[in-house]
C-alpha cells in the first residue's frame, strides 16, 4: 500500500488476460465486472494497432466494432451491451435508462447507470479514464477526465448522478486507469499558472520540467484529488503511462509529436453483471 499525494492506492492492476487490466476495488465488487483495456488483442492496423474501439477514429468501421466485440467478449457480455458517447471533455454526464445506438451517441463525457447488462464505455489516449461502483446500491458509472474535463467538474457531475439513483460516495469504489503520467507529461507556464492561480493547492501537483518555464503536472494526482473531494474513499490508481508504453497503449501526444494524423482509443468499460 502506498499514497498518492494523500490518496490511498489499494493495489496495483490485475491482470485478467493479455489485452485487459482491472483495479482491486472493483474487482472485489459484488455483481459488477470491469475492465482497462489495452491496446493489444484487436484486427486493427497501422496506427491504429490493434484492439482500437474508437468510433470517432478514422480507422475501419467494421475493425473497430469487431474490437469493441472482443471487448465484450473478454467481459462474457454481447456486443450490443457496450455503449459510448462522443467525447467533448464536458462535465456533462448521462443517466442510461435504455441504450442507444452508436450512430445516436450523445455529446457527453461521463455515464451512469443502474440497468444490469449495460457497460458503460470510455475512451481515452492519455486522458484519464475513471471506473465507478457503488455495488450495494447496484450502481456504476464511468467517466472520461483529462484536464478539462475534470477541472469543469465532470467527476463531481458523475458522483453526483450515481448518488441521484440511490449510491453514496462513502460506498462508491472509484479506479483511475491507464493515463498520461507526470514523468511524460510536459506543460507550459500558461498552463500552470492558470490552474495554481485558480486552484492554488494544486502547485504540489507541479514539478519542474526539462525546459525553462515548463513544468510536469500530475493528471492523475489531480483527478484522485477532484474523487477524494467528493467523498470517494475507496479509490485505486493503475500506475500505467500511455504516452511511455507504445506497445500497449494507444497516446494522442505521442502519435502527434511523432506526426501520426489519428490515433487509436483505448477502452475502458464497467457493467453490472445481467
Amino acid at each position: 500500500m502506498r499514497t498518492l499525494h494523500g490518496v490511498v492506492v489499494l493495489a496495483p492492476a490485475r491482470r485478467y488476460m493479455h489485452s485487459m487490466l482491472a483495479a482491486e476495488p472493483l474487482a472485489s465488487a459484488s455483481g459488477v465486472r470491469h475492465a482497462f483495456f489495452t491496446r493489444e488483442g484487436g484486427v486493427s492496423e497501422g496506427a491504429y494497432a490493434s484492439l482500437n474501439c474508437g468510433l470517432g477514429s478514422g480507422d475501419d468501421p467494421q475493425k473497430v466494432r469487431e474490437n469493441r466485440r472482443r471487448a465484450m467478449a473478454a467481459l462474457n457480455l454481447p456486443a450490443d451491451a457496450l455503449i459510448t458517447a462522443a467525447q467533448v471533455h464536458s462535465p456533462t454526464v448521462a443517466v442510461v435508462e435504455e441504450p442507444w445506438t452508436d450512430e445516436a451517441r450523445p455529446r457527453l463525457d461521463a455515464l451512469v447507470t443502474s440497468r444490469r447488462g449495460v457497460a458503460l464505455g470510455i475512451l481515452t489516449a492519455d486522458c484519464a479514464p475513471v471506473l465507478f461502483a457503488d455495488a450495494e446500491a447496484g450502481v456504476i458509472g464511468a467517466a472520461h477526465a483529462g484536464w478539462r474535463g475534470a477541472r469543469s467538474g465532470v467527476l463531481d457531475a458523475t458522483v453526483g448522478a450515481m448518488t441521484g439513483l440511490g449510491a453514496r460516495p462513502q460506498r462508491i469504489a472509484a479506479a483511475i486507469g491507464p493515463c498520461i503520467r507526470q514523468e511524460s507529461y510536459e506543460v507550459g507556464p500558461e498552463f500552470h499558472a492558470a490552474f495554481v492561480s485558480e486552484e492554488p493547492d494544486t502547485a504540489a501537483l507541479f514539478r519542474p520540467g526539462p525546459r525553462t518555464d515548463h513544468y510536469r503536472f500530475d493528471l492523475a494526482a489531480y483527478v484522485a484529488r477532484r474523487l477524494q473531494a467528493q467523498g470517494i474513499a475507496t479509490l485505486a490508481v493503475l500506475p500505467h503511462d500511455t504516452f511511455a508504453d507504445a506497445e500497449r497503449f494507444f497516446s494522442y501526444r505521442r502519435g502527434t509529436l511523432s506526426g501520426q494524423p489519428d490515433y487509436g482509443r483505448l477502452l475502458s468499460a464497467i457493467a453490472l453483471e445481467p
